[in-house]
C-alpha cells in the first residue's frame, strides 16, 4: 500500500512538472510571437510614447544608442537580451553605467549615466593631433558636438596608454586643481609626463609662464612665487619657465637671459 502511494505521488510530480514545461513553453510561444509585443522601430523625432525610451543623454550619440538595438526592431519585447544590450551601452565611451528594462507590452526603456569630463586631452595619431576629453577614470571621451567645456589641457596622456594609468595621472592632476583652488582658474595646461614633476602653464597679468611644482605643497610653493612675481619680473624680464620644487627658492629655468 505504501508503495503504491508512493508511486502514485512520483507520478503526480512528473505529470505535475511535465504541465508546468508544457505552460512555460505556450506561454513562450505567445510572449515571443504575439504582434501585440512587437517591439516597433526606432524613435523618430517628436515621438510622445517611442517604443525605445532613451533617458539621461546629453553627450551620448542618441543614434550609437538606438543602434545597440537595431537587431531587435520587430521583434517580440521578450526576445530583447537585457543584460548583453546594457554591456553593449557600456561599451560606449560616455556612458558611465546604464540599465535597460522591459515596460510591457511592447516598450523598452534605457537609463544612461554619462561621465563627467574633468580635462582635455591632445591625442597624437597617424592623421596628426586631435582633442579629446578625459574623465577622473581615464576613460577618453569623443568632443561631442555643440558642447562647451572650461577646462583644463592635459599633457603627457596617451591613448595606448592602460586605462588605469590615464586615470591615476588624471587624479593627480585634479588634485592639484583642488589643492590650487581658487587660483586653479587661471591654469590653462598641466603637463603630466613626469607623474613626479607636474608642470603649470599659469597665465600671469599677460603672459604664460610654466611653473615645475613637483608632487606637492602645491598651494604653499605657487602662493610663494606669486608673492614674489612682481619682484622676479622686474629682475628677469624675459624669464618664462621656473622651478619652485625647492620651497625656500625660485629658480629660472628658461628665458632668463643674462639676468
Amino acid at each position: 500500500m505504501d508503495r503504491l502511494r508512493y508511486l502514485f505521488a512520483v507520478v503526480g510530480v512528473l505529470l505535475g512538472f511535465v504541465a508546468a514545461m508544457f505552460c512555460a513553453f505556450k506561454a513562450d510561444q505567445l510572449l515571443a510571437g504575439n504582434s501585440h509585443f512587437t517591439f516597433a522601430g526606432p524613435p523618430e523625432d517628436g515621438d510622445r510614447d517611442p517604443a525605445l525610451r532613451i533617458e539621461g543623454l546629453e553627450y551620448t550619440s542618441r543614434a550609437r544608442v538606438v543602434q545597440t538595438f537595431a537587431g531587435d526592431f520587430g521583434r517580440s519585447v521578450y526576445r530583447v537580451p537585457l543584460g548583453e544590450r546594457r554591456r553593449a551601452l557600456l561599451a560606449l565611451d560616455w556612458v558611465r553605467d546604464a540599465s535597460v528594462s522591459r515596460l510591457w507590452p511592447d516598450r523598452v526603456v534605457v537609463r544612461v549615466e554619462e561621465r563627467k569630463p574633468v580635462a582635455f586631452v591632445e591625442l597624437q595619431g597617424g592623421a596628426g593631433a586631435h582633442m579629446a576629453l578625459i574623465d577622473e577614470e581615464g576613460v577618453l571621451l569623443e568632443m561631442p558636438a555643440r558642447a562647451h567645456f572650461d577646462l583644463p589641457v592635459l599633457t603627457g596622456i596617451r591613448a595606448g596608454q592602460g586605462a588605469a594609468d590615464r586615470g591615476a595621472r588624471v587624479r593627480r592632476a585634479m588634485r592639484l586643481m583642488q589643492d590650487l583652488s581658487p587660483m586653479a582658474g587661471s591654469i590653462s595646461e598641466i603637463d603630466l609626463n613626469d607623474p613626479e614633476n607636474l608642470k603649470v602653464t599659469e597665465q600671469i597679468e599677460d603672459r604664460a609662464v610654466v611653473l615645475l611644482l613637483g608632487n606637492r605643497n602645491f598651494l604653499s610653493r605657487m602662493q610663494n612665487f606669486l608673492d614674489h612675481y612682481p619682484d622676479i619680473r622686474r629682475r628677469l624680464p624675459n624669464a618664462s619657465a621656473f622651478d619652485l620644487r625647492l620651497d625656500d627658492r625660485i629658480t629660472a629655468i628658461e628665458g632668463a637671459g643674462n639676468g
